[in-house]
């Protein structure tokens, strides 16, 4: 069993101003004090009412801006404090997103383990082509038949969800969890999902915050999507001390150009924080308009 984790209060406060507004959970029927069973928390005071969730964007990065070293590659670049960091985000969030290519390669467990967090955030995973072939013994579904996390709800298209074999519905709906059917659209002509779809399904389920970890393309699809600047809320990177080298997995959203065709930069981050953290650097900050 992975370890529980603690993340300093000092260091929590540094990152409140990057946040979704706190809400209080409890659980139906009070007692046992021993915190809110997964699937049983209930919103005594609601996130005041958006047309989307709350989005923070965070990642680990290389300092040549890679993820991972090559594709389908799991690639630690973080130190443990920074790894505890993101597993406090996770308790401040109600989901956390992913893209199949990280859940295929990971094998990702997307709970909270800070110790005596009061409730777990949703695994969303967006998956159009359904190519994540999850079973009975993989890590989310383990930790959400445990109670120390939640089952998934994969984000996919209608015609990928009529292909889908009725035994694996039955296991991801058997464990809580449920494939959620959104068309092409949007701003999407290369067989992406819109985010905006994405964003507006995550509301319509009651998901207020939603944390989202990637990968690439997850990532550089956010970023260069033309309504970027009311898509996401707060940035924050977690920026490790090595280069990775060419070939890796990085982040680079597509380059844009001004009236006269010339390029410009993609985008920028304004109201910036820069926080020390072990051997690497917290940078936080929001996409300046």
């Amino acid at each position: 069993m992975a370890e529980w984790l603690t993340f300093p209060a000092d260091q929590a406060a540094k990152l409140e101003p990057w946040l979704p507004p706190k809400t209080r959970l409890s659980s139906e029927g009070g007692g046992g004090g021993g915190g809110v069973a997964p699937g049983e928390q209930q919103r005594n005071e609601p996130a005041p009412a958006r047309a989307r969730p709350f989005v923070t964007l965070t990642f680990a990065t290389s300092l040549d801006s890679a993820l991972s070293l090559a594709p389908g590659v799991r690639t630690t670049l973080s130190g443990p404090q920074s790894k505890a960091m993101t597993h406090f985000l996770r308790s401040r969030h109600d989901a956390i997103l992913i893209g199949a290519g990280t859940a295929v390669a990971d094998d990702p467990g997307l709970n909270c383990r800070i110790q005596d967090a009061e409730s777990q955030p949703r695994p969303i995973v967006v998956d159009p082509r359904c190519r994540w072939s999850f079973h009975e013994r993989s890590k989310v579904l383990q930790l959400a038949g445990e109670g120390r996390g939640l089952a998934p709800f994969v984000i996919t298209t209608p015609e990928a969800a009529a292909a889908i074999d009725e035994q694996k519905r039955a296991l991801l709906e058997s464990h809580g969890g449920k494939y959620i059917s959104l068309k092409y659209g949007g701003s999407s002509d290369d067989g992406v999902l819109d985010w905006n779809d994405i964003l507006a399904a995550l509301q319509h389920e009651g998901l207020n915050s939603v944390m989202v970890e990637g990968g690439g393309h997850v990532i550089n699809t956010l970023l260069g999507h033309k309504d970027k600047n009311d898509l996401v809320d707060s940035v924050i990177i977690t920026i490790a001390p090595t280069w990775l080298g060419q070939g890796g997995v990085v982040v680079s959203p597509a380059r844009e150009v001004d009236e006269s065709g010339n390029p410009k930069a993609a985008l920028r981050l304004t109201n910036l924080s820069w926080h020390p953290l072990g051997d690497d650097v917290v940078l936080c900050g929001q996409i300046e308009p």
